[in-house]
């Protein structure tokens, strides 16, 4: 096939991408039409990302280059009025949400339990290098009580002029637990 257009360029990846994430859902036991019962849109990776330093654990982080700046501003910001916003992780390929899905279910936990709080291969905000999970000093990461902090409190008065915006609040409409502490960089900001 001789591809002539960009739609048609766009059209011939998504077939590949929506195979390869098909292919992933069936490995890990993920039945057909996920997005419809999660509420989840697919995620694409980006074409380019840049070093986003070392998280809170000393791993090396990504993020596309305008989540970076809005991160390090948005950082820089919190951290001049008393308020310390750590980078628990960023950017995550489907390749590794496939395998971090894998090492909870080969721990022994189900298929329910894990999907509830990690999105399918190809439904991760992580996908895009623009969603990062943030704590602070006085919480554990990742669990609801950070919620209760400053750095919390702070973000949910503040994140959203950085372009940030919680995606899972209390209440929401998708099949993810709420996550205080995941915040995705919106580029319509």
């Amino acid at each position: 096939m001789v591809i002539k257009t960009e739609n048609e360029l766009l059209a011939a990846f998504n077939t590949a991408y929506n195979t390869r994430i098909a292919d992933l859902h069936a490995s890990l036991g993920i039945a057909p039409g996920y997005a419809q019962r999660s509420g989840l849109p697919l995620q694409f990776e980006p074409d380019e990302l840049v070093d986003a330093g070392k998280d809170m654990f000393d791993r090396d982080q990504k993020l596309t280059a305008p989540a970076l700046a809005a991160w390090l501003a948005m950082q820089r910001s919190a951290a001049q009025q008393g308020v310390t916003l750590l980078l628990v992780s960023a950017y995550r390929s489907v390749d590794y949400q496939t395998q971090l899905i894998r090492k909870k279910l080969d721990s022994g936990r189900t298929l329910e339990d894990v999907m509830q709080f990690n999105a399918a291969p190809g439904f991760s905000e992580h996908h895009t290098g623009r969603a990062i999970d943030i704590a602070c000093p006085d919480a554990e990461p990742l669990q609801q009580i950070f919620e209760n902090t400053n750095a919390f409190k702070w973000l949910s008065a503040n994140a959203g002029g950085f372009g940030f915006v919680m995606t899972y609040p209390r209440d929401h409409r998708h099949a993810i637990s709420y996550e205080p502490w995941h915040w995705c960089f919106n580029l319509d900001q």
